[in-house]
C-alpha cells in the first residue's frame, strides 16, 4: 500500500484526537467570557457554561455553578447541548476511525478488510466534520452576541463589558482540527479506492472437454 495512504490515516487519527481534547476543554472551560472593571481592578469575571467565577489578584478562583438549568441565558443552553453533541461525535468518529486504519488489524479477508476499513474511515471522517461545525456554533454565536453587546450604544460606556475568554478560542482551535481530521481521513479513503482499482483479480476459465474437465486460472486486472 502507498505509503501516504498510511500517512493520510496516520494524521487524520491524531488531528481527531487532538480536536476532541481541546472540545472537551472548551466544554469544562469558565473562561468563555472575562470582564474586569475600573471600580474593582482587584478582581475579575469569568463566565463558562456550567459555572461563573471570580478571580482575586492574588490568585484566588472562587466558581460558583448555576442555581438553575431553566434559568439560564438561551445562549448558554445553546452552547452545552451543542457541546454534548459535539464530544459524542467526535468520540464515535475517532473511535470509527482507529480500527479503520490499515495498519490496525480488524478484519480478515483481504478483499474485506479494505471495504471494512474503508467505510469505518469514511463513517469516521463524516464524523468529524460534523463535530467540526458543531464546535464553530455555539463558539461563533457567542462571539457574534458578545461583539454586539460590547458596541451597544444604547449601554453607557461606564458599564463593564463581557469580552472574549480563552475557552471561544481554544473551541475555534478544536473546531478547525476537526475538519482537518476529517478531510484527512476521507482523502485516504479515495486514494485507498483508486488503488484497490488496480488490484489483480483471479477470473476463472472452464473448459469443457468430453472426457474431463480442465479449469484454468489466470489473472486480470479490472
Amino acid at each position: 500500500m502507498d505509503p501516504s495512504i498510511h500517512a493520510l490515516e496516520l494524521s487524520g487519527v491524531l488531528f481527531s484526537a487532538g480536536a476532541w481534547l481541546c472540545s472537551l476543554a472548551t466544554t469544562l472551560m469558565s473562561t468563555w467570557l472575562t470582564l474586569s472593571t475600573d471600580l474593582l481592578p482587584t478582581e475579575s469575571y469569568e463566565l463558562g457554561l456550567w459555572e461563573t467565577c471570580v478571580v482575586q489578584d492574588l490568585g484566588a478562583l472562587e466558581c460558583r455553578p448555576y442555581d438553575s438549568l431553566l434559568g439560564l441565558p438561551p445562549d448558554i443552553k445553546l452552547a452545552r447541548i451543542l457541546m454534548c453533541v459535539t464530544l459524542a461525535t467526535g468520540l464515535l468518529g475517532l473511535l470509527l476511525a482507529i480500527p479503520g486504519m490499515h495498519v490496525v488489524n480488524s478484519c480478515h479477508s483481504r478483499l474485506e478488510d479494505l471495504q471494512c476499513k474503508r467505510a469505518m474511515k469514511m463513517v469516521g471522517g463524516v464524523l468529524c466534520l460534523v463535530a467540526g461545525i458543531l464546535v464553530l456554533i455555539p463558539v461563533s454565536y457567542i462571539a457574534h452576541l458578545t461583539v454586539i453587546r460590547f458596541f451597544d450604544e444604547s449601554v453607557p460606556e461606564v458599564v463593564p463589558r463581557w469580552e472574549f475568554g480563552d475557552a471561544l478560542f481554544c473551541g475555534w482551535t478544536a473546531g478547525v482540527l476537526h475538519l482537518v481530521a476529517g478531510t484527512l481521513l476521507l482523502t485516504s479513503c479515495l486514494c485507498l479506492q483508486e488503488e484497490t482499482c488496480n488490484i489483480p483479480v483471479p477470473i476463472p476459465l472452464v473448459r469443457v472437454c468430453p472426457g474431463r474437465p480442465s479449469i484454468w486460472t489466470r489473472s486480470e486486472y479490472v
